[in-house]
């Protein structure tokens, strides 16, 4: 099996996230991971240009998409994986981390989304467990479970290539934050740990960059360059150091601007609430609540 994909690097300036296709060199097999659907919080229009990038990318390689890969229910941008799917894809199986469940249940009283929404994961068509393999064509895929950022925060080993989500950012972006329902910055600290352990060469994709110092963005580095550049946790940053330094880097930030309609959609897998009696789709804002 081929050990090296091929992979294709999208950026969505406006949530500065990084979206990828991920191809097997040796057939037409691809996945996509972390799609993005364009989303204006003032007008409350959505949009598919970044997704439509990635279907000219698909369609000009003639690739076959088997998957629609979620690193976790992103708090930053909506998932563009429902588009995609209904749109272009209807093959594609969506999937996200088994603790998607944990995120469904700490939200769904949050929004009062009700008893008639399903808190097992069924949004979606499969829950990677920890530990988990598939194949994307040639390609092996593994699934590392990473929770910390959040309950459900999945990277993807496929091949060489590591798509570690929220997890760790560029060397000199540290890592997320893990003051969100379900966070622990230790237990952010045990899960690198884990990324840690595979070999200094594996290739690293993050899913966020925010271009510190005003740099150009990025989004590949390698393990062995996060062990001994990462400025939160190297590979001998102690856990206390580490929870220290996370906790109060956390206590001064804001929460992202699309939280609130971001994680909404992403717990159903990117689809829009239904339309309601007038045929319009309305998402909730908790007053005093997050």
């Amino acid at each position: 099996m081929s050990t090296a994909p091929i992979v294709q690097p999208f950026f969505h300036a406006d949530s500065s996230t990084w979206s990828y296709v991920v191809r097997d060199p040796d057939s037409h097999a691809a996945a996509i991971i972390d799609p993005v659907l364009d989303f204006d919080a003032a007008s409350g229009r959505t949009g598919t240009a970044s997704a439509e990038a990635i279907v000219d990318y698909i369609d000009a390689h003639s690739l076959q998409v088997a998957w629609l890969l979620e690193t976790h229910a992103h708090a930053d941008h909506l998932s563009a994986a429902h588009w995609l799917r209904s749109a272009r894809f209807p093959r594609a199986r969506i999937g996200i981390g088994a603790g998607i469940t944990a995120v469904q249940k700490t939200f769904r009283p949050i929004f009062n989304l009700g008893e008639h929404f399903p808190m097992d994961g069924s949004q979606f068509d499969h829950l990677f467990r920890d530990g988990e393999c598939f194949d994307i064509g040639q390609l092996e895929a593994q699934v590392i479970a990473v929770p910390g950022h959040t309950s459900d925060s999945n990277a993807f080993l496929i091949g060489d290539a590591l798509f570690v989500g929220d997890s760790l950012f560029m060397p000199d972006g540290g890592t997320a934050r893990c003051d969100f329902p379900g966070g622990s910055a230790a237990t952010l600290y045990h899960s690198i740990q884990r990324l840690y352990a595979l070999p200094d060469a594996t290739r690293v994709f993050v899913c966020h960059d925010y271009a510190p110092g005003g740099r150009e963005h990025r989004c590949e580095t390698t393990i062995g360059d996060e062990k001994c550049g990462n400025i939160h946790v190297r590979n001998d940053t102690p856990e206390a150091e580490f929870v220290r330094t996370r906790e109060a880097r956390d206590a001064t930030l804001d929460m992202p601007r699309l939280i609130l309609p971001a994680v909404q959609v992403n717990i159903r897998a990117g689809a829009l609430p239904e339309a309601e009696g007038n045929g319009v789709r309305y998402l909730k804002l908790p007053i005093d609540t997050i």
